[in-house]
């Protein structure tokens, strides 16, 4: 399977897949009251079996080409991911997602692994809307879409209600051409 490196500290996003459960698992232990702050995923993984179900459950998105599950692999050890939660090749329109560890945090690896999904999103598949939602109080993902250069479109409202209290979520994206555009000046820029 592919292995793209994300820069020169060895950090490397690959497949996360149903035999990775293991792995998975340790790492969601180690960050899990970090990452559940936010990712309703770690606190319903919590033993070997949920965990091996929720990476088959992105196993068969992939396979029926609705979404995938990428991890972030920093000296060997997986600290985080990102993900297309949602993948409609029909409309176009898809929402990636992210999470990491808090010892992988800091290191701008959430917004290198995102850039190449977004990448392949357009470039490869003819995706048209890449969205990114957050939490409002989830500043660093905030930070993470602005740095990918989206737009706020908006607020939900306390659309949905996470460890009791209701959550305003906000919404995120690039469009295709606003993508296209800013990686050529980018690339410009460089030389």
């Amino acid at each position: 399977m592919y292995a793209i490196s994300l820069g020169d500290d060895g950090a490397l996003l690959r497949p996360l897949e149903p035999w990775h459960a293991e792995q998975f698992l340790a790492h969601l232990d180690r960050g899990r009251d970090f990452i559940t702050r936010h990712i309703p995923f770690g606190s319903k993984t919590t033993d070997l079996d949920s965990a091996r179900d929720l990476l088959q459950s992105y196993a068969d998105k992939r396979a029926a080409d609705s979404g995938s599950l990428h991890g972030v692999w920093l000296d060997g050890k997986l600290v985080g991911g990102v993900l297309f939660r949602v993948f409609d090749t029909a409309t176009g329109v898809c929402e990636i997602g992210c999470w990491l560890e808090p010892a992988a945090t800091g290191r701008g690896l959430v917004t290198r692994a995102s850039r190449v999904l977004i990448d392949w999103a357009f470039a490869e598949r003819g995706m048209h809307r890449v969205e990114w939602h957050a939490a409002s109080g989830n500043t660093a993902s905030i930070d993470v879409a602005r740095r990918l250069g989206m737009t706020r479109e908006g607020v939900l409202r306390e659309c949905y209600p996470w460890r009791g209290v209701r959550q305003d979520y906000e919404i995120w994206a690039v469009l295709a051409p606003e993508w296209t555009g800013a990686r050529a000046r980018d690339a410009y820029s460089d030389h």
